[in-house]
């Protein structure tokens, strides 16, 4: 297979510098804004406009997700009444890659007013929305993967990026666990593999095909039959687990030329089956 022009590698080169370049980056201001979030008795509030606000939007949801209270608002909106969603214990945290955007400097007077503390994450550490932060976090890119250098391409990977770290350091900061991941998953397949216990799909009672050891494999066989699950336990004197037979126990039986009559089916059953 021939190798790519370098020329279309150039893309796919851009957003992982722009990751990669990240690490570079990250200082005490991490830490302070993760201990700012955490500190948090509110919520946390998350906005940005055009394609940062669409990171934002993850973000939030990320982080709700994840045991932040979190949601988006739309900074257009917020100035027709939406901020009245921000209070004093929130934290706000307010994405530009230019940091210069009017629908977001616009609200930031307000915000701050209101006591919300302010995090900012810009590509531009000299920016009115950066000089106006309690915290600021680079999140920008050098180059746009962007051929013109126009369209946020690396710059909001990079954004969501951090905003992706920042949530998975709060959840180690918060101990957080799989039983609380699953309690905000409850629809889907997290769902499913998280919140399903043996308990809501297992057998039991009459539904639980099982015959005595001293049963004859004949038995055993139409016990199989009756449960359709293609086993049924065996049982000592007690009521225990001792062994199970299935359909693959009976084909095996049945080449041997065993009597399925006579034989107790504790001569053919498999002996310690794994149980849970």
């Amino acid at each position: 297979i021939p190798r790519p022009p370098r020329s279309t590698l150039f893309p796919y080169t851009t957003l992982f510098r722009s990751v990669h370049d990240l690490i570079g980056k990250l200082d005490r201001r991490f830490g302070q804004a993760v201990e700012t979030i955490l500190n948090c008795r509110g919520r946390v509030v998350v906005s940005g406009m055009g394609k940062s606000g669409h990171i934002a939007r993850k973000i939030a949801s990320t982080l709700a997700s994840t045991g932040t209270p979190a949601f988006f608002v739309h900074p257009a909106e917020a100035s027709h009444g939406d901020l009245g969603m921000v209070a004093h214990d929130d934290v706000f945290i307010a994405l530009s890659n230019s940091g210069e955007s009017d629908e977001l400097l616009s609200i930031i007077p307000l915000v701050k007013r209101q006591g919300a503390k302010l995090v900012a994450m810009t590509g531009n550490p000299h920016s009115a929305l950066a000089r106006e932060a309690d915290v600021h976090l680079y999140a920008g890119a050098e180059k746009e993967a962007c051929p013109l250098n126009l369209a946020p391409t690396a710059s909001t990977t990079a954004a969501l990026a951090l905003g992706d770290a920042l949530a998975v350091a709060l959840m180690q900061a918060r101990g957080f666990t799989r039983d609380e991941f699953a309690a905000a998953h409850p629809g889907g397949l997290l769902g499913r593999k998280l919140l399903t216990h043996v308990r809501d799909v297992m057998r039991t009672g009459e539904n639980a095909p099982r015959v005595a050891h001293t049963a004859t494999t004949l038995a055993g066989m139409l016990e199989v039959s009756r449960g359709r699950m293609g086993m049924t336990a065996i049982l000592d004197g007690d009521g225990r687990v001792v062994g199970i037979f299935t359909d693959g126990d009976l084909r095996r039986s049945l080449e041997k030329g065993v009597d399925i009559r006579s034989t107790p089916i504790s001569a053919v059953m498999t002996h310690g089956p794994r149980t849970i």
